[in-house]
């Protein structure tokens, strides 16, 4: 496996990304389609606008487990992040802290930790620039 950095940290699942998440709006455009077709045909009007309404459901759920998924792990990223900052200075880290910033974070090296956390906070650096303030890329593969 490549080493991680910032160039490359950021994951694709092909089978979501590229299989999943086009089907699913092929799907929604097409019963829209039908439903706009349908509009002058009462014997169809149900049907298509049942099927229009279950496809956009399925998308938005769709959306919505992934937003979820993701909010539970920035969650346990942040309760992480916050012990090794504890372990590491004996105090929490700077309130001030957002959690994309803390999320950020993660990918520094213990080394680099604290003085970044600090910059962050002091500085309000957005997350991007967080990540590429790390000289020695700490890598995380387990985030989707």
């Amino acid at each position: 496996m490549e080493t991680q950095s910032y160039a490359n940290h950021r994951q694709t699942v092909p089978l979501f990304h590229f299989i999943l998440v086009p089907v699913l709006l092929l799907t929604v455009i097409g019963s829209l389609v039908n439903l706009y077709s349908s509009a002058g045909d009462h014997e169809r009007l149900y049907s298509a606008s049942l099927i229009a309404v279950l496809s956009i459901s399925l998308l938005l759920v769709l959306f919505l487990c992934r937003i979820f998924a993701l909010k539970a792990q920035d969650r346990a990223i942040r309760a992480e992040e916050s012990l090794r900052h504890f372990v590491l200075t004996g105090k929490l880290p700077d309130p001030r802290l957002g959690i994309r910033q803390i999320i950020a974070l993660r990918f520094a090296p213990d080394g680099e930790f604290v003085a970044l956390a600090r910059k962050a906070a002091d500085e309000g650096m957005a997350p991007s620039a967080i990540k590429q303030a790390i000289k020695q890329w700490r890598s995380d593969t387990y985030r989707v």
